[in-house]
């Protein structure tokens, strides 16, 4: 390869791409439309939409019309599972053109396939690239979420889409900027925010995220924010009405698990146990009361279609002996024996089955399915995602989540219920915050570089 070659192949392709809209299906909401036309319009954006939304209609709807247009393929990546849905959408669509392909063979023009299979595929065959759930690609490791972004940037249509965006912190966002080829991670943080790391209380304990938005930029920001994303948690935020996406009624049942086990403090042999600190004694925890827990969960999925949502394996193990209806997935299959679990749970050839919310937690809709039991992990966004899945706009019964939890895991659920509060106001404040900045052409990050002319 020739020097020239190699930088050109190393580029991250920038621009406005967009176009007018040639497609909108009939069937779409108005707010639903509104996504589309704007998405096409700017070429590049993502769309950060809650659960239930039509976040695969608008997908397959902005690959149609980058179709239309360009007359070549689109790319799109999905978790696992997440592909049949697409098919099954498309097909209430009247889009016959696309495929679900797992080798990197296909002969339509849109193309769809897992995240842990994209090294099939080359760049070049592609001209729109769509990312379905992309926050997923923080529960990889380095170098798959490298191998996604480097591919990403060769693309000149980049489409981001995920219910969770930004679930910790607002600097989550700079990713997601830099994959749809807009401000750097970096110097987004250079720009907006301001290192917090020496921030304490008076037990010396961090009172913050290692950066915090500079207050002086917070407009900044979200003008920023709004250039190249639609935030939506409902078709309000947009303007338009709240009629049909009525969420039903979210039950949360704690179930605390007596740990018996005695306990050595100081030499002494205590009859009760401390609520566990650290990592390693919420393990140590986890595995004292597995048996109780698990029992505990059986008896409350029983006669229930329903998923177990698991943190050990042993937990895994141990319900998959108890519960004899359920079916496994772990983490140590095949692709293709989880996608068959995953899509035979779907379509009701399975009542229960047994995971994690890292494997399967991301882009899958269980409507037929109103409950679960979940070993809770000190993940938010792994919690957050897993019961959307079922409690989502279009589930029609009330959803039940059964939280079983040992007498010594409370710090887990405290810091579990303290995200939740965070993430919901943080989000909030992003959705009002990005939504309700107009007119931002003016701005310094916005404006356009002329180059001089030397000839």
């Amino acid at each position: 390869m020739e020097y020239k070659d190699f930088i050109n192949s190393k580029r991250h392709l920038s621009g406005e791409f967009g176009f007018i809209p040639n497609y909108v299906p009939d069937i779409a909401f108005d707010f639903q439309a509104a996504i589309i036309e704007k998405s096409i319009q700017k070429g590049r954006i993502g769309i950060f939409a809650d659960t239930g939304l039509g976040k695969t209609l608008i997908q397959l709807s902005i690959a149609n019309n980058i179709i239309r247009e360009t007359n070549k393929r689109v790319i799109i990546l999905t978790p696992l599972a997440v592909a049949f849905q697409f098919i099954k959408e498309a097909n209430k669509l009247g889009i016959d053109d696309i495929e679900y392909s797992k080798d990197g063979k296909f002969t339509k023009k849109i193309v769809i396939c897992n995240y842990e299979r994209l090294h099939y595929f080359n760049s070049t065959d592609f001209v729109g690239c769509i990312l379905d759930e992309s926050s997923i690609l923080k529960n990889f490791n380095g170098q798959i979420k490298n191998q996604i972004t480097a591919y990403v940037k060769k693309i000149p249509y980049r489409f981001l889409s995920s219910a969770t965006p930004s679930p910790n912190d607002f600097i989550e966002l700079g990713t997601s900027s830099e994959a749809l080829g807009y401000m750097g991670y970096m110097d987004m943080l250079t720009k907006f925010f301001k290192s917090n790391q020496n921030s304490v209380d008076s037990n010396n304990r961090n009172i913050g995220e290692k950066f915090y938005l500079k207050p002086h930029a917070e407009i900044d920001f979200f003008a920023w924010v709004n250039q190249w994303s639609i935030m939506i948690k409902k078709p309000s935020d947009l303007g338009f009405s709240d009629e049909r996406y009525i969420l039903p009624e979210l039950i949360k049942n704690h179930h605390v698990i007596k740990n018996d086990r005695t306990v050595e403090l100081d030499g002494q042999l205590m009859l009760f146990s401390k609520p566990a600190k650290s990592m390693t004694e919420v393990r140590k925890e986890q595995s004292d009361t597995v048996n109780q827990r698990c029992e505990q969960a059986i008896e409350l999925a029983k006669n229930k279609t329903s998923v177990y949502w698991c943190n050990l394996n042993d937990e895994s193990s141990l319900l998959a002996e108890l519960d004899t209806d359920s079916v496994e997935i772990r983490g140590s299959m095949s692709i293709e024996k989880k996608e068959d679990i995953l899509v035979n749970f779907a379509e009701g050839n399975i009542q229960r089955i047994i995971t994690k919310a890292k494997i399967t937690g991301m882009g899958l809709n269980w409507q037929h399915c109103n409950h679960s039991v979940f070993f809770p992990t000190w993940s938010y966004e792994q919690y957050y995602q897993a019961i959307r899945r079922f409690w989502r706009f279009g589930q029609k019964k009330d959803v039940t989540i059964d939280i079983v939890v040992s007498d010594g895991q409370s710090r887990v659920m405290e810091a579990l219920e303290q995200k939740t509060q965070k993430a919901q106001e943080l989000y909030e404040n992003l959705v009002q915050s990005v939504n309700g900045h107009v007119d931002l052409s003016t701005k310094e990050f916005n404006k356009q570089i002329i180059l001089p002319n030397f000839f």
